[in-house]
């Protein structure tokens, strides 16, 4: 029987919007005995599966944290690698994201990538623009305190130009001044490669999001894996604030 069998998963009660920090590529390399790069190399199938596995299931917004700001730091060659890594890689994907009706968008601060990069980027939106199916989105050259900073900007600005009045600031404000804000808050956040923390990511969207955490690195992470996560997330009740009582009473 396929391992993928034995997991039960609610067509129901799946989460509209996943989100995955895509972590220990590096090690896993390290530990084969190869660079850091070669692990990245074998994350892109990781990518390609749970894209895939994301589209079968029906879950409509994939956001997979592929490099952050503070990333930049890492060694130049390891960097450098990473950046003709995702031009190759969005070259070869972009037709299978067609094919299967997937739609690409990207949030970070793009004007730090390199030309090259950068425009390739443009054209794969370009490309994808008309696709109706999952939304996968790619974290890039982001950071979350970077984008509330931004945020923060943008609405101070409206505010000096008289286009938003503090009294009118409220909750959801704050929300449509992210570079998330075409998007559902994430329901479920994955995060592989053994660490159990944030890192940075979403930290406003994930304020009531499921946190799910595994041993397995990047590169080792397949349908199996990410079926497992969907399945405990459905096994979690989602309180929001509430009792367990009042959730059941509706």
């Amino acid at each position: 029987m396929d391992k993928s069998q034995q997991y039960q998963i609610d067509p129901a009660r799946l989460p509209r919007h996943v989100a995955i920090i895509m972590d220990g590529n590096g090690r896993w390399a390290q530990e084969k005995g190869e660079d850091r790069l070669f692990g990245h190399y074998h994350g892109v199938q990781s990518v390609r599966t749970v894209t895939e596995a994301a589209t079968e299931l029906g879950i409509e917004y994939l956001t997979l944290y592929a490099f952050s700001t503070e990333n930049w730091d890492r060694p130049s060659a390891e960097v450098t690698g990473l950046m003709q890594l995702l031009i190759q890689t969005v070259r070869k994907e972009v037709p299978d994201l067609c094919k299967n009706n997937v739609r690409l968008h990207v949030i970070g601060d793009l004007e730090m990538l390199p030309e090259d990069a950068r425009l390739e980027m443009q054209e794969a939106l370009g490309e994808t623009a008309g696709n109706t199916g999952l939304h996968l989105i790619l974290a890039l050259s982001y950071s979350s305190r970077w984008e509330l900073t931004r945020a923060a900007k943008l609405i101070a600005e409206a505010v000096a130009e008289g286009k938003l009045a503090p009294s009118a600031i409220g909750k959801d404000t704050l929300a449509r001044y992210l570079t998330t804000a075409d998007y559902p808050d994430p329901e479920l956040m994955i995060r592989t490669g053994g660490e159990n923390r944030i890192s940075n990511f979403l930290l406003y969207q994930l304020a009531y999001a499921e946190l799910y955490f595994t041993d397995i690195k990047w590169p080792d992470f397949n349908k199996v894996a990410f079926l497992e996560a969907i399945s405990a997330y459905q096994g979690r009740e989602r309180r929001f604030g509430k009792t367990g009582e009042q959730v059941k009473n509706g």
